[in-house]
């Protein structure tokens, strides 16, 4: 009977929530559930690919069939990246944008079970939920052009198909190539553990790999005939160590050694580091990073190899905009947050057990919108949505399309994405960003205002050079 009631209440609160919407919007919610199955279907076929970076020709292939199916124009190929690609609808003033991700994360193979179950056909998965990114962008942009069409509204809407932003930094190439130069304003979205739209930055961060070369010889029969490409990488890791205690205490550096030899009896003549430098300010990541590369030079010279190094993707800070980011906000909590049926919340208590060290976590923790906040100073991670912020005035939001609780990159994150509870997240998005849509379609002056904000925000001399310099996209950094 409490379950009864408790869903009766939702969902008159639902209603009385919709009523703040006219009929145009309300129309838009009604379609997006009606093709909900629909929807996440493509993204379940995407989750199934679970292609990493670079590599994600069947998942670009497929939003790129949906939405010229639905009277898009295509431009695949984009910024000399095969995966990339721009869908258009309309022409004209405004433009409006919204991003559509697609990579898995390698490594993270899982099914959709609550407990640890390694996939046999993948070694990759949905680790970070873009297939429910790309599928639910692509939804809200089908829905935004029906009612662009059924309403002759004026002006252009745009997909932007955006591949390999983990490690891989796709959206900074387009953002270089002047892709978004005549864009008025971006809308993007991440699943999530828990719902919410605020105006909040992102670490800036650039990576490269540190590629040492010594000789090789016998390490117990003539070790003085050698010089270990291992020694340069590890006096590397050491001097970077010490480094620490004498940055910002908002740096974050963090390395995998990627090659460190074949045998313990050969001395290494190639090693290989690959190292991450963040912060929130784009500055610090710079001069923090150029003190890294004076550590390998002196890691070469000390151990006696050869070092290069190449910068594999730099990404700039997220500048948040609040203006458009209350809009945002406004709708998704308009439309609130997210329900469980018992199988679900069942589901989801058995992957909270899960944890290793999550605690007092709740299912309940769903059902709401977090309060609006305005975050300037970056935590947490990075993304190339970062570039394309201080190019265009752009916001996002997040939803629940993960158990409370769940960090990202976790096989845990893979699982429930692959269930009903990644779809409602995902529907949930979708119909956020369409709303925002046409709010930005709408309201010349609010675009205008959010205009004024980006330049104020970017400052009267700022010139964009990206981190990545003029090195061309790394097409094979994943394999």
């Amino acid at each position: 009977m409490y379950r009864i009631i408790l869903f009766l209440l939702s969902s008159f609160l639902s209603i009385e929530l919709c009523a703040q919407f006219d009929q145009d919007k309300k129309s838009i919610i009604s379609d997006i559930d009606a093709k909900a199955e629909d929807y996440f279907s493509t993204a379940m076929q995407i989750w199934n690919y679970a292609e990493v970076g670079y590599q994600e020709e069947k998942s670009s292939g497929l939003l790129q069939e949906k939405l010229s199916a639905q009277g898009f124009s295509i431009k695949a190929g984009v910024a000399d990246i095969p995966t990339a690609f721009v869908a258009s609808y309309g022409s004209g003033r405004p433009v409006i944008a919204i991003l559509g991700e697609f990579d898995a994360l390698p490594g993270v193979s899982q099914t959709a079970s609550p407990f640890r179950e390694k996939r046999d056909d993948v070694d990759a998965g949905h680790a970070c939920g873009h297939h429910l990114f790309g599928a639910g962008s692509m939804a809200a942009a089908i829905e935004v052009k029906e009612w662009m069409q059924s309403n002759n509204v004026k002006g252009t809407l745009r997909f932007y198909g955006t591949p390999a932003e983990e490690g891989g930094a796709g959206k900074v190439y387009l953002v270089r190539e002047g892709l978004f130069d005549d864009v008025d304003a971006v809308l993007h979205w991440h699943p999530s553990n828990s719902n919410s739209a605020n105006a909040a930055s992102s670490l800036a961060n650039k990576s490269a790999k540190f590629r040492f070369y010594g000789v090789a010889s016998h390490a117990a029969g003539s070790p003085w005939n050698g010089r270990s490409a291992l020694d340069g990488v590890e006096a590397m890791n050491a001097m970077v160590n010490q480094m620490r205690e004498h940055i910002s205490p908002d740096s974050r550096i963090h390395h995998v050694i990627t090659s460190g030899g074949e045998a313990p009896n050969v001395v290494p003549e190639f090693a290989e580091v690959f190292y991450y430098c963040r912060h929130p300010e784009m500055q610090m990541v710079k001069q923090n990073f150029d003190w890294m590369v004076e550590i390998a030079k002196a890691a070469a010279q000390g151990s006696q190899t050869k070092m290069e190094y190449e910068v594999i993707h730099g990404l700039f800070n997220v500048l948040p905009n609040e203006t458009l980011a209350r809009v945002v906000h406004d709708n998704l909590s308009a439309l609130g947050g997210i329900e469980y049926t018992t199988e679900e919340e069942e589901y989801a208590n058995k992957i909270i057990e899960s944890f290793e060290y999550a605690s007092n976590v709740s299912v309940n923790h769903v059902k709401n919108v977090a309060p609006f906040k305005l975050i300037k100073k970056g935590q947490g991670g990075s993304t190339d949505v970062g570039d394309v912020s201080w190019a265009v005035p752009t916001a996002g939001l997040r939803t629940a399309t993960w158990v409370p609780g769940t960090s990202a990159h976790t096989w845990q994150a893979v699982a429930a994405g692959g269930t009903t509870i990644g779809k409602k997240g995902m529907i949930l998005a979708a119909k956020t960003l369409a709303l925002s849509a046409i709010d930005f379609f709408r309201d010349g002056d609010l675009l205008a205002k959010a205009k004024e904000e980006l330049d104020r925000l970017k400052g009267p001399n700022f010139k964009y050079e990206a981190f990545i310099g003029d090195r061309k996209p790394p097409l094979d950094y994943r394999k």
